[in-house]
């Protein structure tokens, strides 16, 4: 019989609960803050979720506790947010609209990521190499790097909804439609992209061999430009709402960043030194934006 340490689904029901305390102590905590502004309160109990769930990953000793936690928090945030406005000082429409996308593609990432995590002894390659080149003090730059650093940058991907959630603005329009339509597009280009990886890694039988084709002929990473455009989507509600400040730029602007200079140089640092012939695959195909191949010299 398996192992209880090693069933995914006692696993995966273990990670369920963990979310569950961790907006128990968010609920309870609420009360000593209720008298702050809802973006500050948010801030404060997204902190203590994360602290709580980098705890959870600490007693299993696998960071990978906190994977899911990228597509989960979202969602009560953004209501929280749309339940503290201030009434009739909301669009319910617009709320309605940026919440049942922010829906959608919460639950179809941490679905995905469900179906592919194999339990207590799986962890990101990402944090075994961090492991292996931190030692000792690997756990120091998990809650920094693995747990609170995502978690800021999810925040700061949300604040341009903010004003969306909290503030009537302007009557819902055209630049609504755009933001929702953009946003729709950007889960299911995410969501076709990783379904035709999560084909081609169950049928491959050649190793060293990786997916180019489909959507990813045109794009190395078309399931990071689906996530990117994705929180792009979600700023443009900011400029719907007729609410826009400045720094509700941090939003896209960190989620590119992020991308663009840490995700995928990490992940093609891997796979050319696993995969042969994928720095050809690299000066003939587009590293995010759709765009027909470069033929190879």
């Amino acid at each position: 019989m398996m192992s209880l340490k090693n069933n995914r689904y006692v696993a995966l029901i273990v990670c369920f609960f963990a979310y569950i305390a961790a907006f128990v102590v968010c609920y309870l905590l609420y009360p000593w803050i209720d008298h702050l502004d809802p973006l500050l309160s948010a801030a404060l109990l997204d902190a203590a979720a994360t602290v709580f769930i980098f705890a959870v990953s600490l007693l299993f000793n696998n960071s990978s506790f906190y994977d899911p936690y990228w597509s989960v928090a979202p969602v009560p945030i953004v209501v929280f947010w749309s339940l503290n406005a201030l009434p009739g000082h909301a669009n319910p429409v617009r709320q309605i609209l940026i919440i049942s996308l922010i829906l959608i593609w919460a639950i179809r990432l941490t679905w995905n990521w469900a179906r592919r995590w194999n339990g207590f002894s799986d962890e990101d390659w990402r944090y075994s190499g961090f492991r292996s080149q931190f030692g000792k003090t690997y756990w120091i730059i998990s809650f920094v790097g693995i747990h609170f650093f995502p978690t800021a940058a999810v925040f700061a991907g949300l604040l341009p909804v903010y004003a969306a959630l909290t503030s009537a603005g302007s009557p819902i329009g055209f630049i609504d439609l755009i933001a929702g339509m953009i946003t729709l597009h950007a889960i299911i280009l995410e969501t076709a992209a990783d379904e035709q990886l999560r084909r081609f890694t169950g049928t491959n039988r050649i190793p060293g061999n990786f997916l180019r084709s489909g959507l990813w002929k045109y794009s190395r990473h078309p399931n990071y430009l689906g996530e990117v455009t994705f929180w792009i989507g979600l700023f443009l509600f900011s400029l719907a709402s007729g609410e826009f400040h400045w720094w509700y730029l941090a939003g896209p602007v960190v989620m590119v960043l992020l991308f663009r200079f840490i995700s995928i140089p990490m992940i093609e640092k891997r796979m050319k030194e696993r995969r042969k012939g994928y720095q050809k695959y690299i000066s003939t195909t587009s590293s995010l934006i759709l765009w027909p191949p470069k033929k190879s010299n």
